[in-house]
């Protein structure tokens, strides 16, 4: 017979009254690097929604985004490093993308972002910057 030191057997109604408010379990712990690779992702959407990529051959020029993430007492810094398409309202659309990552991140993981830093790697020129002769 199998006895439960408690009386209860497990998953009873007994069992679920006797275990500690939820805030004195434990806690989650999510590593930076899976914050990082969160933040890269949401990066990577962000960035193709709000600045169009380069045409005729050189999307593949636009390389994908890194981030790195800094989590402490509850709350995560980020950093991002992208390409951008040029020309482009830079400013505007690195405000909307770091404003896009904050809070998909937060919503994703539960961390509220404090700070997002984005440095852009380079500047890729869209179509119609050929290589030419300028008479």
């Amino acid at each position: 017979m199998n006895a439960h030191p408690t009386g209860a057997a497990p998953g009873s109604p007994g069992q679920a009254e006797r275990l500690p408010p939820p805030a004195e379990r434990g806690a989650t712990v999510i590593p930076d690097r899976v914050v990082a690779r969160i933040a890269t992702r949401v990066a990577r959407t962000a960035v193709a929604r709000r600045a169009a990529p380069p045409r005729r051959g050189h999307q593949e020029a636009v390389a994908p985004p890194d981030a790195s993430a800094a989590t402490r007492g509850g709350t995560t810094r980020l950093h991002l490093t992208l390409d951008l398409p040029y020309p482009a309202d830079i400013p505007g659309v690195s405000r909307d993308i770091q404003r896009a990552v904050a809070d998909r991140v937060t919503e994703l993981t539960g961390l509220p972002v404090t700070e997002v830093t984005v440095t852009i790697r380079r500047l890729v020129p869209k179509a119609g910057f050929e290589r030419g002769r300028v008479q």
